[in-house]
């Protein structure tokens, strides 16, 4: 089958099984082009429980099926590939985290949503790359320990007074962008602004005109005077921005900014899981009730 045949399959079934297809942003195009809801991790999630859909097909990595199941209990959650994964999620454990927050005992636990389910389970809130801010100032402790991704810990602490212990984490994609290549596609590309995200480290967000989540570099794509833009996040966000902003150019910033877990996901993976209905992704109740309300806590002050 060619890629429009197994599109309109894809789309056929979704229908027969009252079923909806969520992308993220770093997904391949031809995902993203036939999704009911496209967008960053834990809006997708959000966007999902609002419908009355029975199944919910994940185009993503575990940790974002993981949520949806969290918000989801009552809906089949399906990963097509089920070893998409992600290193920054990997680089903490339950275990470790109860090491660390014996060490911290007066501290918060704020964890971003790119955590595994038993890791939210431990937390007292969470947040995303674009409440982070606002998250950390509404929390009152006397200091905060972030989990697990230790840029963006760092960045949003130049935002509150109250000590922020950063985790070791980082994502590899984001983490290994550098100053040098940032410098480069300046020199490249003169009249361009640089949008990064905030899991860069702080010497990259420093040389950027924006700092915020995918759906935030794709507002500010489109709100910019520049014409050309610097993008410093995985690749798959071009093909939305060329689709918002055909009189755009945009120019990733590094070469190497592709998720290899994002990637696995193909057309043939989504159809095959619709049709066998397998990969289920389920939350013990045990660890999804605490993780929807560290989940929820945040949905309140967002």
């Amino acid at each position: 089958m060619d890629t429009r045949e197994i599109q309109n399959n894809i789309r056929d079934l979704l229908k027969e099984k009252n079923a909806v297809l969520l992308a993220h942003y770093y997904q391949n195009g031809d995902i993203q082009d036939i999704a009911d809801f496209l967008g960053d991790s834990l809006g997708l999630s959000i966007e999902a429980s609002k419908t009355d859909a029975d199944v919910i097909v994940f185009a993503g990595v575990r940790f974002m099926a993981e949520s949806a199941a969290i918000l989801s209990p009552d809906k089949t959650v399906l990963l097509p590939v089920p070893d998409a994964g992600c290193p920054l999620a990997d680089t903490i454990t339950a275990e470790q985290l109860e090491q660390a927050k014996q060490l911290h005992p007066r501290a918060a636990v704020v964890t971003y949503v790119n955590s595994s389910a038993e890791t939210k389970a431990l937390s007292d809130i969470c947040c995303t790359s674009s409440n982070a801010v606002k998250v950390v100032q509404s929390v009152k402790a006397p200091e905060i320990l972030m989990i697990p991704d230790g840029n963006l810990a760092r960045y949003t602490a130049r935002f509150t007074d109250t000590p922020i212990i950063p985790w070791r984490g980082n994502c590899y994609v984001h983490h290994h962008l550098t100053v040098e290549d940032v410098e480069k596609a300046r020199r490249e590309n003169p009249e361009a602004a640089l949008a990064v995200h905030p899991e860069c480290t702080l010497e990259v967000i420093d040389r950027a005109d924006y700092a915020g989540s995918t759906s935030g570099i794709i507002e500010f794509c489109g709100r910019t005077d520049a014409g050309t833009v610097i993008i410093g996040t995985e690749q798959g966000i071009m093909h939305q921005l060329r689709k918002q902003y055909p009189e755009k150019t945009f120019v990733p910033a590094s070469p190497s900014l592709i998720c290899r877990d994002m990637k696995k996901i193909t057309l043939t993976d989504i159809l095959a899981a619709l049709r066998e209905m397998k990969h289920v992704v389920t939350v013990p109740e045990h660890m999804r009730v605490p993780a929807y309300h560290a989940l929820q806590r945040m949905l309140e002050v967002s």
